[in-house]
């Protein structure tokens, strides 16, 4: 039974499960399911496949989900970058028009995100994420955003406009339409917006999504706006879709499997940010591995469904937590009652109009353009804010994939430029102590004569080791009196790789060969024994090892009186 419960956390999450937990479920199930069913098939729309494929995506995967997930609130489904990168991804491999190839494309896409992910959290991989940084996500979400939004311009306005990832070439196309808008269509879309945007700031509860989608198929309806020339969804076929395996074709798998792994990373970052959020407020532990897995079992399972992929979104799961979600169990409330409209409620979408779902998608991903980020970066870090605007520009400029390898590529370069120019303080003793600050922050700092004291902020690695062997040169240049002895403060230094060993057996060699002493003060254990193995510490000598600067230059000097002084190093 453990062994059970360890690998399905939902029965963990139902010990003690209460009649009054169930009311709490079954609330944020129902209200939740609300704002999924239109939201489903707007992504959907957005993907490029038929809105029904949103509510195929909107069953099994949140089920399993629910089952596998450490998460009890997240909210497993369609959300707007996914549903970008399935357009991206599958557009791009395309050779037909057909939507039931399009469908199978994106379905097998799932499978592959799926088979991605959960290898992921078997072998423990979900530290990958931590090469998309905080900045280069929040880059690409914004400029994601504003390519999700502008690609429902044709929507809105009732007119043609070819596929595009470039903000620039819709809103070009656009412009050149101006004369062929549809302003009943448009009119349609800036009421629902309207009506989005003022319900979420008068009544953030109230079913906004629900209240668009009735209000526009009602006014399609009443008025016939069909028959003069509004976009609707038309015949959405009803029931659900019978289990197939999913196509199998070589040549299509190794054309999706850059967006696979885009799509793997982004989705799992976007969902474990969000379910971080939530968990944190409702006092429980995330298992990033097992995350891996239930998103990768959805993924598999909605695959065999004819569905597409899926992650977790934040706006759905900010209601279904307000809503009183206590355990997975409103994830699969949810799921039955979109079952429950498959099987029964699809005729009523036969007058939805597209505008309204453009509306929808429109209204939510434009929040994500994050100008407060950009703000707070500007004050904290510039470097990072260069980073957020680098991935930016790219996705924008490049394209989706392309946006967020450029944002990693500039993260990873200016980790590598930042850590090959450490930070390295000369260190002087402050008077009447035993402490050695930098003498740069404290001018009253005194440097024993002869003496040079270095703390090195950094590993020593291949990328800093010729900046490091010319600042100890530069610093030997600058002493008043010739050098006699090299202290290292090594407790910032948290590993030495095969070209920083090296660096230190030249250095001592060189040093020992001049008459001067090398001390290591603070050194680590891992870093010890790493240069114990390489002969660096026998060539040093054991007994030139302390644990504070003052240590060694007590016993450089012993005239200098730091015996009977107490302190610690900086």
């Amino acid at each position: 039974m453990t062994f059970i419960r360890r690998h399905i956390p939902l029965l963990k999450s139902l010990e003690g499960y209460r009649g009054a937990t169930f009311k709490d479920d079954l609330l944020a199930g129902l209200t939740t399911a609300i704002m999924l069913i239109p939201q489903a098939m707007a992504y959907a729309m957005l993907a490029g496949l038929e809105p029904i494929i949103g509510l195929y995506a909107s069953t099994v995967p949140l089920v399993l989900y629910a089952l596998f997930g450490t998460s009890r609130q997240l909210a497993v489904g369609p959300v707007a970058m996914v549903s970008l990168l399935v357009a991206s991804g599958v557009g791009a491999v395309m050779t037909t028009d057909s939507p039931a190839a399009f469908a199978a494309m994106a379905a097998l896409l799932a499978l592959m995100v799926g088979v991605i992910q959960l290898g992921m959290g078997v072998v423990r991989l979900g530290f990958l994420v931590k090469f998309l940084s905080h900045p280069v996500i929040a880059g690409f979400t914004s400029a994601a955003a504003l390519i999700i939004g502008f690609s429902q311009l044709k929507h809105v306005l009732g007119v043609s406009i070819p596929r595009s990832h470039h903000v620039h070439t819709i809103l070009l196309q656009a412009a050149q339409q101006v004369g062929d808008i549809n302003w009943i269509t448009f009119g349609l879309a800036a009421a629902s917006v309207a009506a989005l945007m003022g319900l979420k700031k008068l009544a953030p509860r109230f079913p906004r999504f629900l209240l668009v989608v009735a209000g526009g198929a009602l006014a399609v309806w009443g008025f016939g706006l069909h028959e003069i020339g509004v976009a609707i969804v038309g015949e959405v076929p009803g029931g659900l879709p019978a289990p197939s395996l999913p196509m199998m074709d070589l040549s299509a798998i190794q054309a999706l499997l850059p967006i696979a792994i885009t799509i793997s990373l982004v989705g799992f970052m976007e969902s474990i940010s969000v379910a971080k959020n939530f968990s944190r407020a409702a006092g429980y532990e995330l298992d990033a591995d097992q995350e891996l897995k239930g998103l990768g079992l959805a993924n598999i399972g909605g695959a065999f469904f004819g569905a597409y992929p899926v992650t977790g979104g934040f706006s759905r799961t900010a209601v279904n937590a307000q809503a009183g979600a206590r355990t997975g169990i409103a994830a699969i409330i949810t799921a039955a009652v979109v079952v429950l409209t498959l099987l029964f409620l699809t005729p009523l979408f036969y007058y939805l109009p597209k505008a309204v779902l453009a509306a929808i998608i429109m209204t939510a991903v434009f929040g994500l353009v994050d100008f407060r980020e950009a703000k707070h970066l500007w004050h904290v870090s510039r470097a990072d804010l260069a980073m957020m605007g680098v991935t930016f520009i790219a996705t924008l400029s490049l394209g989706i994939e392309q946006g967020i390898l450029a944002g990693v590529a500039a993260s990873l370069l200016w980790f590598i430029w930042k850590t090959s120019k450490p930070h390295v303080a000369v260190l002087g003793r402050l008077p009447g102590t035993s402490v050695y600050r930098n003498v740069a922050r404290n001018p009253e700092a005194t440097q024993t004569p002869g003496v040079l004291a270095l703390r090195i902020d950094a590993p020593l690695y291949f990328a800093n080791t010729a900046f490091l062997k010319s600042t100890l040169s530069c610093q030997e240049g600058q002493m008043d009196a010739p050098l006699t002895a090299l202290v290292l403060d090594a407790k910032a230094i948290g590993s030495v790789d095969a070209s920083g060993d090296a660096l230190l057996h030249e250095l001592i060699d060189d040093y020992h060969g001049r008459g001067v002493e090398v001390w290591f003060a603070g050194m680590r254990g891992p870093v010890k024994d790493i240069l114990t193995a390489s002969g660096l510490i026998g060539k040093v000598g054991e007994d030139r090892l302390v644990h504070r600067v003052h240590e060694a230059i007590d016993r450089i000097h012993p005239e200098s009186g730091l015996r009977e002084l107490r302190g610690d190093v900086a």
